[in-house]
């Protein structure tokens, strides 16, 4: 290996000193860490249907339960372009999308749809199962969710963003490959103030309408299928 002059190997070390202090630095840097926020499905309440409340209209008078229906899949759901990362998406004037810096979903947006959809139609108890799109079961229905919208919008001049959710519901019955039902589930919510507690609140308030929404649809769909096929038998 060849030598340096002493000059030389002085000059050399001083840089290296320079550059292991530098590598020090990386290890304590004053940016923030990133923050994790996470959502929680709607409860059995704002979830379920009417025939969950165990009445049928008439001033106090209880209501014999609904048999549950059969058992439903939900299928690994599909993300317009722009939300199929886990970033919090906000979107700005002039078609501007863009994300929150240091803020995340703690999972691909598409992964934690999947997971509040299958907690919100188990939170209903109108099904025989619930399953996630991993299952190796065949159920009885399978529902299809395509994300159109999942951000908070600021394009309305607001210092506090609206939060908008809208997702695309396909329900599907596997005998036959029959279509059962297709409808749209939405919520929407405005952000008390521009902090990241307050919009992720919003996304919260706005994804629990839209799942519960999504539910209730999907229960009256298959309900009225079934009857339809009662009726045909």
């Amino acid at each position: 290996m060849r030598r340096l002059p002493g000059a030389r190997l002085t000059a050399a070390l001083a840089l290296a000193a320079a550059g292991a202090a530098g590598c020090t630095n990386l290890f304590h840097s004053d940016a923030k860490p990133e923050q994790t926020y996470v959502l929680r499905a709607p409860s059995a309440v704002t979830a379920g249907t009417d025939s969950a409340t165990g009445t049928d209209g008439a001033a106090g008078t209880a209501a014999a339960p609904a048999a549950p229906l059969a058992a439903i899949q939900v299928a690994h759901p599909l993300a317009a372009p722009g939300l199929e990362g886990p970033h919090i998406i906000l979107v700005q004037a002039d078609h501007r999308m863009n994300f929150y810096l240091g803020s995340r979903w703690p999972v691909p947006l598409p992964d934690m749809v999947e997971s509040l959809a299958v907690e919100t139609l188990r939170a209903t108890g109108e099904w025989r199962s619930v399953q996630d799109s991993g299952s190796p079961f065949i159920p009885e229905y399978l529902l299809s969710i395509s994300v159109r919208r999942f951000e908070a919008d600021y394009t309305r001049a607001r210092s506090a963003p609206q939060v908008e959710v809208v997702l695309d519901c396909t329900l599907g019955a596997r005998e036959g490959r029959e279509l059962v039902a297709s409808f749209v589930a939405q919520g929407s919510a405005t952000a008390a103030g521009d902090h990241m507690s307050e919009v992720v609140a919003a996304f919260e308030t706005a994804s629990s309408a839209a799942l519960s929404s999504m539910s209730s649809q999907a229960v009256a769909a298959a309900r009225a299928s079934a009857a339809r096929g009662a009726v045909g038998r």
